[in-house]
């Protein structure tokens, strides 16, 4: 995220006069434990270079979520982030810990951020810095670990678009950093902060993307900052904000060709800079263009709605544009924050598979079925479908016959396969299958209550899950395993 010049300047002289830090990590123990972020969530960017008080901040904005910006090497060639990129500021819960209890005691969360326009631009961004992959992936862990959270912001901008060997060692640390996650039984997402045109990535940007593709990352969600354009043109952000973000989900769709339409919305972040941008008044975001946008980003069901930066909430110096602390238009204090609030809702759901399964409640159901093929005894997948050609009906090991159904997930896929059963309306049936494998989930979409559950199991265990259909009796039965895990094999399938 881009600060205002003359800040940078100064971060980065203090960057040089830091001098060289070992590699290496302090111990302590974890936050207050997080909770799974919504599914849509506005976590303006706080800046943690000025010496304001966290928690006090998001309590006088009124913010549940905020995204702490930056983490950064103190010198090029390090592999230690501080907070910064201030030796004296390290990632250990003596820096913000409280203030994050604090905000997590009010039912918030935030977002750790690395990189930045500073460390971007002066090779302290952790990837630019370190050469080691295994030392990148433990400093993206530390973070984790620390303050247990459950996303991560990597912004890249700047010189990091184009140090080609930073971007692949960045892709394969968080490789590293998902499959130690899932083998821990933790929840983790990353999201990339990238710079954008009015019609979506550059090729810089996206080639971000495709390197996290070939090293099999999965990025949860792609951050736009729709300002700074830097073009000459004079800007209606809110439209350019829609325009550059309708590009981007047409360019996801060509990495991800696996994906539903809602599914690539729904990857989406968009970042504005209330005000007076860097550029200029040619780029000023309105009070008039926030609630259009946060309307907008509603109707198409994006992942993330934020701005840079909180502090900047506030309208003490009209006519002053890039301002860290004020946003140069006649504003109410907070009106980005309180306008943005509204965003706030709904539930992810585990991005890594929790540790424990959850369990099904007892239920006496009626008989009856319409599901069809659930032996796969037939040879063939119909009627069931499956993403990406991820699914095959095998010989062994089967639960019983001489068929089964096997999933075989892949970095960008979780191999979902599904059924769409019509059943008696208004009625509580239990769905079972046999499963093994990594990660096996089973369950339904569009009951009037639906259900799923999952296993992690070396032979075929048994699953069910209960659910109650609505008034058309018609439900999605689906089963996938895991991204990047192993195969997963499913047998006798049926609803009774």
């Amino acid at each position: 995220m881009l600060r205002s010049r003359l800040t940078a300047a100064l971060a980065a002289a203090g960057t040089v006069l830091g001098g060289a830090v070992a590699i290496g990590f302090a111990v302590s123990g974890p936050a207050t434990a997080a909770s799974t972020l919504p599914a849509h969530v506005s976590a303006p960017y706080f800046e943690t270079y000025n010496g304001d008080s966290l928690a006090q901040l998001a309590q006088q904005s009124g913010n549940k979520y905020l995204t702490l910006a930056f983490l950064q090497t103190a010198s090029k060639g390090s592999c230690t982030p501080y907070w910064d990129g201030d030796s004296s500021m390290p990632v250990d819960t003596s820096q913000y810990g409280s203030d994050i209890d604090t905000i997590r005691a009010g039912g918030g969360d935030v977002i750790p951020s690395f990189g930045g326009y500073t460390a971007d631009n002066t090779g302290t961004e952790i990837a630019d810095s370190c050469t080691d992959v295994g030392k990148i992936a433990a400093a993206y862990e530390k973070v984790i670990t620390t303050y247990d959270v459950t996303r991560l912001d990597l912004d890249i901008e700047d010189n990091s678009l184009t140090n080609s060997a930073g971007i692949d060692r960045r892709n394969a640390a968080i490789k590293q950093v998902e499959d130690w996650a899932a083998s821990n039984g933790r929840t983790v997402q990353f999201a990339y902060t990238l710079p954008t045109t009015t019609s979506g990535l550059a090729s810089s940007g996206l080639n971000v993307l495709r390197s996290a593709v070939s090293h099999g990352a999965r990025i949860d969600v792609v951050n736009i900052m729709t300002f700074d354009y830097y073009d000459g043109a004079n800007h209606e952000m809110a439209t350019d904000t829609k325009t550059a973000t309708t590009g981007l989900q047409s360019q996801l769709a060509g990495l991800y060709p696996n994906k539903s339409a809602a599914e690539l919305w729904h990857m989406i972040g968009v970042i504005e800079m209330p005000g007076i941008d860097d550029y200029g008044a040619a780029e000023t975001f309105t009070t008039a263009d926030a609630p259009v946008v946060e309307q907008w980003a509603q109707d198409k069901g994006l992942a993330a709605l934020s701005f840079w930066a909180l502090q900047r909430d506030n309208g003490s110096c009209p006519g002053t544009g890039g301002s860290d602390s004020c946003s140069g238009i006649q504003q109410d204090t907070w009106y980005f924050s309180h306008t943005f609030a509204a965003f706030n809702g709904g539930g992810t759901g585990p991005t890594t598979p929790p540790t424990t399964p959850p369990t099904t409640p007892p239920t006496t159901p009626p008989t009856g079925s319409g599901l069809v093929n659930g032996d796969f005894e037939t040879g063939s997948l119909s009627p069931w479908t499956c993403t990406g050609g991820t699914g095959s009906i095998v010989s062994s090991p089967t639960h019983g016959g001489s068929g089964a159904l096997e999933l075989a997930p892949t970095a960008s896929d979780n191999a979902t396969c599904t059924q769409s059963v019509t059943l008696h309306a208004n009625t509580t049936y239990t769905l079972t299958a046999y499963v093994q494998g990594d990660y096996a989930f089973l369950g339904t979409t569009g009951a009037a209550t639906d259900a799923s559950t999952w296993t992690n199991a070396g032979g075929y265990t048994k699953l069910s899950a209960t659910f109650t259909t609505g008034g058309s009796g018609t439900v999605q039965v689906f089963v996938h395993g895991w991204y990047g895990q192993g195969a997963v094999d499913v047998d006798d399938v049926g609803v009774s």
